[in-house]
């Protein structure tokens, strides 16, 4: 144990000795390095390089670090930033829709201008195999009461058949058990249209009378007849002539007005 003091001892002091002759010699001698200096040199250089390479890594990943949070905090700012945005274009979409629906109340009014009308939007649709009624946002409370007429700014959609104080259920001219009495726009001939099972944007046009010629492309609008829907509102376009062997049984395919899935907003006929 005391050897290896000893030893311990010895070898600080000779390498004190070695230390002091390099600095002696790098003072003393301005020339040529001598062949001790540059042994040394080559002894200590590669030491102290790597000591510098090792602070320039520590100094590196220091800023790589600082760099990562200054990243990590403009991503957060970013998403927030992305997140408002998109409020805000949720905003102006709503605010375009409402827009949109003033727009139509605006045109149905101008259009109907002969008619006191209360204005409403769909807000449920009862459809089946066997029924087709909407669901309005207007009711007693606004004056709409059974059997007025309901339209939109293509044409008939319906009446209403019952009411809340606040909604009103619409029967629409494309449910099997609806009858509308119409007439031909260019002949004024009467015709009768009827909801049926196949389809929710055609009816079926009944009761043509034997010398009535029916053209595709002919408008049909409502007669006025049977007391529920005023005269002169469109219903729909011919669209087909079916003719069968009994000439008092053809009939014809009419493609309603109203897109019925899209309608969205409507005016109710006050009577």
């Amino acid at each position: 144990m005391r050897k290896n003091k000893k030893n311990g001892i010895v070898g600080i002091i000779i390498t004190i000795i070695i230390l002091i002759v390099i600095v002696m010699i790098s003072n003393t001698n301005n020339g040529e390095a001598s062949f001790i200096e540059k042994a040394c040199n080559a002894i200590v250089m590669p030491i102290q390089n790597a000591f510098i390479n090792i602070k320039n890594r520590v100094t590196g990943n220091s800023s790589f670090f600082s760099d990562l949070d200054t990243l990590k905090a403009e991503n957060e700012s970013l998403k927030q930033a992305n997140s408002d945005l998109q409020q805000q274009v949720r905003e102006l979409e709503i605010i375009k829709a409402e827009n949109e629906t003033l727009k139509e109340y605006a045109n149905l009014k101008d259009k109907y201008t002969e008619f006191t009308t209360v204005p409403g939007y769909v807000i449920n649709k009862d459809i089946s195999n066997y029924s087709d009624n909407i669901i309005i946002n207007v009711g007693s409370d606004d004056g709409v009461g059974k059997d007025m007429t309901v339209i939109s700014d293509k044409g008939l959609v319906g009446h209403v058949i019952s009411v809340t104080n606040n909604t009103a259920k619409v029967q629409t001219i494309v449910d099997p058990s609806s009858t509308v009495s119409s007439t031909i726009s260019t002949s004024k001939d009467p015709i009768v249209v009827k909801g049926t099972l196949e389809s929710d944007k055609e009816l079926r046009a009944t009761y043509i009378s034997t010398d009535v010629n029916l053209v595709q492309g002919d408008n049909v609008e409502t007669s006025g007849l049977g007391g529920i829907y005023p005269k002169g509102i469109l219903v729909g376009t011919i669209k087909q002539v079916v003719n069968t062997k009994n000439l008092v049984d053809r009939y014809a395919i009419v493609e309603t007005a109203v897109d019925f899935n899209k309608l969205e907003t409507v005016l109710v006929i006050q009577q």
